[in-house]
């Protein structure tokens, strides 16, 4: 029996299967039987372990690790907004001397990875001239304001995690939105260009408000995906959740030694709760999303025979 995509396995292929499944599950299951009894040995399971979590300076420091985590992460996404929509326009434009450099771009930061984005950014100097001349400016400028700012947000560390991740994450978003640009009924085109719209109108107020709305939940999938990329600063030191969970590992000492797997318990669950709330977020958008089309197409049907869509449920 054979099917459109594969050829049916016989009774020979599925024993042969069933003892690959068996072989990997036996390596996998004696991996981390061996992984616990090294943990076990050297004392990580030990509920003393846990105590270090009850005392406050422990939590600000958890704490303080979420907020800079936070504050990466929201900086990171509105600059791969504002980079994604930038790059798109510049692939989608009808002149060459934009369209192929905005794909050049694009490209190149698609392939290039991102810690090396990011090592590369930590370790000019013009980044580190930039951020101290606003930071500067910031001070004199605004007062009390602005000193508030410069300290919580003019470091360079900071801004190379953040420019790092954003130029990847925004190639990566202009893609999803060209796709979406391109689901756009073509009709919907040429009814813009009927009305007397150039291309840029029909661009910004046709096309892109219904890109942005399909491909929604893709874009706060490449969210979660910026959430994850705020760890690649434990590579420059940024004080991130991990770097934090990193420091509280290697300086909090307890009678059965230092708590690495309690620690990465923690910050590995915060990090999964949150990647599942954004996760959860893009479905309900989904999902809402399908209702919404539901029922417009519901509604044109029922205008085409005229009716509402209750005379229509009531014939």
């Amino acid at each position: 029996m054979t099917s459109a995509l594969f050829e049916t396995p016989g009774p020979r292929a599925r024993r042969r299967h069933f003892w690959y499944a068996v072989l990997v599950a036996s390596v996998t299951g004696g991996a981390i039987c061996w992984a616990l009894l090294r943990f076990a040995d050297a004392g990580q399971f030990d509920a003393r372990m846990w105590e270090a979590f009850g005392y406050r300076g422990v939590q600000l420091r958890i704490l303080t690790g979420v907020v800079d985590t936070f504050k990466a992460f929201v900086l990171a996404v509105v600059l791969s907004l504002l980079l994604g929509l930038l790059f798109a326009a510049g692939r989608l434009s009808a002149h060459r001397f934009l369209r192929w450099p905005a794909g050049a771009l694009v490209e190149f930061f698609r392939a290039v990875p991102v810690i090396i984005t990011v090592f590369a950014l930590y370790a000019t100097d013009l980044l580190r001239t930039c951020v101290t001349a606003v930071a500067d400016l910031l001070r004199k400028s605004l007062g009390a304001p602005g000193e508030w700012l410069a300290t919580n947000f003019a470091s360079p560390t900071l801004w190379a995690l953040v420019i790092g991740i954003a130029l990847y994450n925004g190639a990566a978003q202009a893609e999803i939105l060209r796709a979406g640009v391109g689901a756009v009924p073509k009709g919907q085109f040429e009814a813009g260009y009927a009305l007397g719209m150039r291309k840029t109108q029909v661009m910004t107020v046709v096309a892109l408000p219904q890109a942005v709305r399909t491909m929604l939940p893709s874009v706060i999938s490449q969210m979660v995906v910026t959430l994850k990329d705020t760890s690649l600063g434990f590579f420059i030191m940024y004080e991130e959740l991990l770097y934090a969970g990193k420091l509280l590992a290697q300086n909090t000492a307890t009678p059965s030694g230092y708590p690495y797997l309690p620690v990465l318990c923690v910050v590995g669950s915060l990090y999964i709760i949150t990647c599942l709330l954004l996760s959860y977020a893009a479905r309900r958008i989904a999902a809402g999303h399908m209702l919404t089309m539901t029922g417009m197409v519901r509604n044109r049907r029922a205008r085409s025979r005229g009716s509402f869509p209750e005379e229509v449920e009531g014939k």
